[in-house]
């Protein structure tokens, strides 16, 4: 039987991560599409990336496959640059290696939200 680590580190060993510095250079850039993957009560809490979508982890599968036309939305494009954040950097890892194993090949974790807001990311409520 899998564990919550074994998950996790099977998401970090395939999921490229990236540092706060570089994923706001990014954004600053307008290359990639940012997606906060935390429920809207902790975005709520503490905001999020200016611009970013909100995608909750739960939701991850339904948005990104275009077969699910109810909840489809195509920011979910299968060659789109794709930057997850999520509060620590974990629920960012699992969303990752969800979308890998739908077949996106463009996906990074950039961390938690706390991480991006300290290094002067630019944020919205």
């Amino acid at each position: 039987m899998k564990s919550a680590m074994d998950y996790l580190e099977a998401a970090n060993a395939t999921v490229p991560k990236m540092e706060a510095k570089d994923a706001i250079a990014k954004h600053a850039a307008g290359q990639g599409v940012f997606v906060d993957v935390r429920d809207t009560s902790a975005i709520n809490e503490s905001g999020t990336i200016q611009g970013a979508h909100r995608v909750p982890r739960g939701m991850i599968e339904f948005r990104a496959d275009p077969k699910m036309e109810a909840f489809y939305n195509p920011i979910f494009a299968k060659d789109a640059e794709i930057y997850l954040i999520c509060g620590a950097g974990g629920q960012a890892a699992l969303s990752g290696k969800t979308l890998q194993d739908m077949g996106f090949t463009n996906v990074t974790n950039i961390g938690g939200f706390a991480a991006w807001k300290e290094a002067g990311g630019p944020t919205e409520a």
